[in-house]
């Protein structure tokens, strides 16, 4: 039976008695790979996996997504993609792609471990053509046009000499063009017309660098909200990054559940202290709370250190003794309070921060509203202190990958 993004999944790890805890569901992931796949079945999938994997542990959730079908494996820096290939839990034709660079960096390395680098520009290409005749063997290069994100990526009127450098050193054997490919500004956007626009010249780019003789393996540019939602922008390969770990890319498109996903990661704690305190008692730094009455306090031992936004100083929502409650008052570096109202928890008891609501929890998407941000930032801020429980590590039913 293959996993399933809708129901609770059997664990196969125990909960452990940690201060707190970031628990990951790894058959979540594979659901939500195959769930993915499924809404683009004509391209491959990449699982985008940097910066620890939006917090959820690179090297954990890059197996498991490979696992369930993804043929590629997307990072930011050098460095992330560097640590994956030399992880021997990864099959070795799993292909690998980075694309942040500056000048100077470890381009041979990458040109030798076999990634495909991101080019934007003609010294990125320089140095990758360098690199690749101190290693004896050619680059995988993929060309990016910059289609109006205005960040990484060729601009247009730059794009006929990026093309005509990298096909020139591509005839020197100094590099093979493995991709074009751009990124979308406001997919997240229903109706957005920069989409729309991004798409027509994304299109018009292709068929100028092709017209030139490119050949190139694969064509992208969907990220996570145009894989659900923009079939004409799938191509040869979708980039998935927050709904590979089952979170919405934006309310306005939907919710996570609305698209078959299921969150991945559960973050817990076990409370420090349960204490009575008189009305009129202040609560952490400033005061800012002040109980209306006599009350027990619950002391959560995480804070900004561990990545709880303090933001939501006063509004971020704890499961607690299978209650809603409150911060009460601002969140600390270590830990912050909730008022329990009376109740009396033992100490030890969990509190839970977000998870997939299954027990009626708060979301990662509740944490974002309560502090004015994304829930890509709530999951991916989670700190090195907090430990990660990994749990359904073993598929039930795994697919062939892309390919295969």
């Amino acid at each position: 039976m293959s996993d399933t993004p809708t129901a609770p999944t059997a664990r196969t790890a125990p909960t452990a008695p940690l201060r707190a805890r970031a628990e990951i569901d790894l058959a979540a992931l594979r659901a939500n790979v195959r769930t993915l796949r499924a809404l683009a079945p004509g391209a491959a999938l990449m699982a985008v996996v940097k910066s620890d994997a939006y917090g959820h542990g690179a090297l954990r959730c890059a197996r498991a997504a490979v696992e369930a079908g993804a043929a590629w494996l997307g990072t930011a820096t050098p460095e992330e993609a560097l640590a994956l290939r030399a992880d021997a839990g990864l099959p070795a034709d799993v292909r690998i792609m980075c694309w942040l660079w500056t000048p100077g960096g470890p381009w041979r390395e990458a040109v030798e471990a076999d990634l495909d680098v991101s080019v934007s520009d003609l010294w990125a290409l320089r140095e990758v053509v360098e690199a690749a005749r101190l290693a004896g063997r050619p680059a995988r290069v993929q060309l990016k046009a910059d289609t109006g994100l205005g960040r990484n990526g060729c601009q247009p009127a730059d794009w006929p000499e990026l093309v005509g450098e990298a096909l020139r050193a591509e005839a020197a054997g100094r590099v093979r063009i493995t991709g074009l490919w751009s990124h979308f500004a406001c997919a997240d956007e229903p109706g957005h017309p920069a989409t729309a626009a991004q798409l027509t010249l994304f299109r018009e780019l292709l068929a100028y660098a092709e017209e030139q003789g490119v050949r190139p393996e694969v064509r992208h540019i969907a990220n996570s909200p145009a894989t659900l939602t923009l079939p004409a922008s799938h191509f040869d390969l979708v980039r998935t990054g927050i709904a590979l770990y089952g979170l919405s890319p934006s309310p306005e498109l939907g919710s996570a559940a609305d698209f078959g996903l299921r969150p991945v990661m559960t973050l817990a704690a076990s409370l420090a202290l349960v204490k009575h305190v008189p009305g009129g008692h202040g609560v952490s730094y400033g005061r800012q709370y002040v109980t209306p009455g006599e009350t027990t306090l619950g002391l959560v031992p995480v804070g900004y250190a561990d990545g709880v936004p303090r933001h939501a100083s006063g509004s971020g929502p704890v499961l607690v003794g299978g209650k809603w409650r409150t911060v009460a008052g601002r969140v600390a570096m270590d830990q912050f309070v909730v008022d329990l109202g009376g109740d009396e928890p033992e100490t030890g008891s969990e509190a839970v921060l977000f998870g997939p609501g299954d027990r009626g929890e708060p979301t990662a998407e509740d944490w974002a509203q309560a502090a004015g941000t994304i829930a890509y930032e709530i999951v991916t801020r989670i700190g090195t202190r907090v430990p990660r429980v990994y749990v359904n590590e073993e598929a039930n039913g795994q697919e062939p990958r892309d390919g295969d």
